[in-house]
């Protein structure tokens, strides 16, 4: 192979490698999203139901308490309110996915007091996903069941994908769901 040659296909090898790093890591983050619209496949998300010792205005209080409210120190790095209305606001959710990646989604969040916190993507690492935040009262304190959907485009990589990014979004979410819990039943006892 020639001098020439050789350079050429190292160029085109090093680019190439670029741009599929550079593509993955911007689909995990959320920076290129990836929403075409054909080959489109919706998988479930959840359920989780988690019973919480406090009543279901503090738990609504909790969870809605970053969106509407002042939040926490801890609660910044994980959340910016980009815009804010009375019943909906548009976030920017920050979430580790290892090492030093993050990914950042932007979702409508609206409030439905007290019994319910939906979710809807707007950008993020698929193009498709919608979550609820459902509180029942009950004698005890109150039940959050936690369900949605994501949807993935391009047949089958996509749902392969979508798997993927299925099992960390639903990680967070429990991670989520343990800190609610922990606040609200915390509330609950002063």
């Amino acid at each position: 192979m020639s001098g020439r040659r050789l350079v050429r296909t190292a160029a085109w090898a090093a680019t190439a490698a670029v741009a599929t790093v550079g593509g993955y890591a911007g689909l995990v983050s959320g920076a290129l999203p990836v929403d075409l619209g054909v080959g489109r496949r919706v998988r479930p998300l959840g359920p989780q139901t988690l019973d919480i010792a406090a009543p279901r205005d503090v738990v609504f209080d909790v969870i809605a308490q970053p969106y509407l409210g002042r939040a926490t120190r801890a609660m910044q790095e994980k959340v910016r309110v980009l815009e804010r209305g009375s019943d909906m606001v548009l976030a920017a959710h920050v979430t580790p996915t290892g090492g030093r990646w993050k990914a950042v989604t932007v979702e409508t969040v609206r409030f439905s007091r007290p019994e319910r916190v939906g979710f809807r993507l707007v950008r993020g690492p698929v193009p498709y996903v919608v979550e609820t935040f459902a509180l029942t009262e009950l004698p005890t304190g109150t039940r959050l069941l936690y369900e949605g959907e994501l949807g993935t485009d391009l047949w089958r990589a996509g749902a392969w994908w979508g798997e993927k990014v299925a099992a960390r979004w639903e990680a967070a979410v429990a991670g989520s769901l343990a800190v609610v819990k922990e606040e609200a039943e915390r509330r609950a006892r002063r």
